[in-house]
């Protein structure tokens, strides 16, 4: 018989087996969606300030091809989890944490620390970048700060589309030299920031014109709301055409870069602006100086938009009932194919990983 004071070793039985979840790492000098690993790690516990969100869906951005070849957004010989983009559920919040309560639906603010008007010093790249873990896992840990309140009329696959292109496009349209139901658009191509300043702008009652490099593209646009097109295979200085067609656009949102800036230019009203936020052709380009000049126009850089942008945009979204345009939706078991869908002909709006 024992004694009330006996102690016992403790067994491997005693021991809560610590939760484990999935998630997709991009070693160290991977360049190939196909490279990337799925393993298993321990489910995150919020700590001080943070909540866990239990991840539903998660969108890729073009940033994300960027990250994935690199040298932009990674470190040398540091393994990295991608992706910026979730939408899910709280199902944890740590000590501290205020405003949120377990179950709330949410998506995460690309940009930590910009509230209001001008953007940080340092914006730094986001989520999935550089020393910072992504959201291609099934839970993840984010300040509850970093966290805003997901649109009541969208599914989470829908509401995943609105951290980067969603607000890059808000931003492009609204954040500065804003349009109106009177304002001309002029967006470039069929991805996910286009369809999202399309849907935007002719909820504000703008008409829209495209540029893009197919009139099979054309045709859906205008099926979405597009008042036009030009295709600038057939017209490699569409600016002028954009221009005739329109009689001068209020406003470019530039999805490219500054390559295209003498068209945007030409496609231009007098005293329009070109908003420009494309990564692909950031380094340089040709300007005509007597087009910015004589037109009196504006050129903007755009990088997705602050915590107020954000909260105007979900709001936005709710009165409009806005639906993202979702070109494809795909298992996170699948999730390297993402990135090869992205990048195939004929993508027209977001692609989105979810859970079963």
């Amino acid at each position: 018989m024992t004694s009330p004071h006996t102690t016992f070793p403790h067994t491997d039985a005693d021991v809560p087996a610590q939760r484990l979840m999935r998630r997709w790492v991009l070693p160290a000098g991977a360049a190939d969606a196909a490279e990337l690993v799925l393993d298993e790690a321990p489910v995150p516990v919020p700590g001080p300030g943070e909540v866990r969100i239990r991840a539903r869906a998660i969108s890729v951005n073009y940033r994300d091809q960027l990250i994935l070849k690199g040298p932009f957004g990674r470190l040398p010989q540091q393994d990295l989890v991608p992706l910026s983009d979730i939408a899910g559920e709280i199902d944890a919040v740590g000590p501290g944490a205020e405003g949120w309560s377990v179950g709330d639906r949410v998506t995460d603010l690309h940009v930590l620390d910009w509230s209001d008007g001008r953007p940080p010093a340092a914006m730094g790249l986001g989520l999935g970048a550089l020393h910072e873990d992504g959201v291609l896992a099934e839970y993840v840990v984010l300040p509850a700060e970093r966290l805003m309140r997901a649109p009541a009329n969208l599914d989470h696959a829908e509401a995943a589309t609105l951290p980067v292109a969603a607000l890059t496009a808000w931003n492009a349209l609204f954040g500065d030299h804003a349009i109106t139901a009177d304002s001309s658009v002029l967006i470039i191509g069929s991805g996910g920031v286009a369809l999202f300043a399309l849907q935007l702008a002719r909820a504000a009652g703008a008409r829209v014109h495209a540029v893009v490099r197919d009139a099979s593209a054309g045709e859906a646009l205008v099926g979405l709301g597009a008042a036009g097109y030009v295709d600038s295979g057939v017209t490699p200085d569409w600016g002028q055409a954009v221009f005739e067609l329109s009689g001068g656009v209020d406003k470019v949102v530039d999805s490219v870069g500054v390559s295209i800036l003498d068209q945007a230019l030409a496609a231009l009203a007098p005293g329009g602006e070109v908003a420009t936020l494309g990564l692909f052709d950031a380094a340089g380009g040709p300007l005509d100086g007597y087009a910015l000049l004589g037109k009196q126009a504006r050129i903007r850089g755009v990088a997705v938009g602050s915590q107020a942008m954000h909260r105007d945009l979900v709001r936005y979204v709710e009165a409009h009932d806005i639906h993202p345009v979702i070109h494809r939706r795909i298992p996170f078991g699948d999730a390297p194919a993402a990135y090869a869908a992205q990048t195939s002909g004929g993508l027209l709006g977001k692609i989105v990983i979810e859970f079963d």
